[in-house]
């Protein structure tokens, strides 16, 4: 059980000192995953950004994901019936609000670049992994050197799912019954928009004293 985020934050960034002296960086995310990939990105002193993605729904049921797109990637698994016109529509539509959530939280700031660096993608916890899972595989057209997923707790079956796919996966409760993620929370209330900037605020503070 942990306290709130901050805690699981401090104890994930026991675990991933071992990571200290790679080139690297932290991805979290948001809005959950901000609190704990800042005390782990200022343990590690590495750049801290924004894992911002989100899935294409099948036209006929917006639930089923049929791909995922991020600022500069995107992933789609080919289905019958769905035109290359839809998946073009809708790629700029999600990459629209993308950028405008991305200007939000970071300004004018460039996203880090991954290639030949060491990544640990953060969040809160994972319940079924299927939407962390089209996003590593999209992270692996970045050029990566090492993708580690660091969770404070997640379902036996995310782990699994998750660890097949990854160059490590390091999470501090894999539960024989899983209930959800907030359930291994004390505090798991939402983070807010300006918490999110809060935490943010906070790292480029430390960047600029070191």
């Amino acid at each position: 059980m942990f306290f709130d985020r901050i805690h699981a934050g401090e104890l994930l960034a026991a675990e991933l000192k071992k990571y200290k002296n790679d080139p690297g960086v932290v991805l979290a995310v948001p809005r959950g995953g901000v609190p704990i990939a800042y005390m782990v990105a200022k343990k590690l002193d590495w750049p801290l950004d924004l894992l911002l993605t989100k899935k294409i729904g099948h036209p006929l049921n917006g639930e089923y994901a049929i791909g995922s797109v991020s600022l500069t990637d995107r992933l789609i698994t080919p289905h019958e019936g769905v035109s290359q016109t839809y998946i073009d529509r809708e790629t700029e539509k999600i990459r629209l609000r993308l950028r405008e959530m991305y200007k939000k939280f970071m300004g004018d700031k460039e996203p880090v670049s991954i290639k030949n660096k060491t990544v640990i993608v953060i969040d809160d916890g994972m319940a079924t992994g299927n939407t962390l899972m089209s996003t590593i595989n999209m992270l692996r057209q970045g050029g990566p050197d090492k993708i580690i997923v660091a969770v404070p707790v997640a379902s036996s079956s995310a782990y699994q799912k998750i660890s097949n796919v990854v160059d490590e996966i390091i999470c501090l409760l894999v539960p024989e019954y899983f209930a959800g993620v907030g359930a291994f929370y004390e505090n798991f209330e939402q983070v807010t928009d300006d918490e999110v900037l809060y935490y943010l605020d906070k790292m480029k503070a430390l960047k600029k004293i070191s």
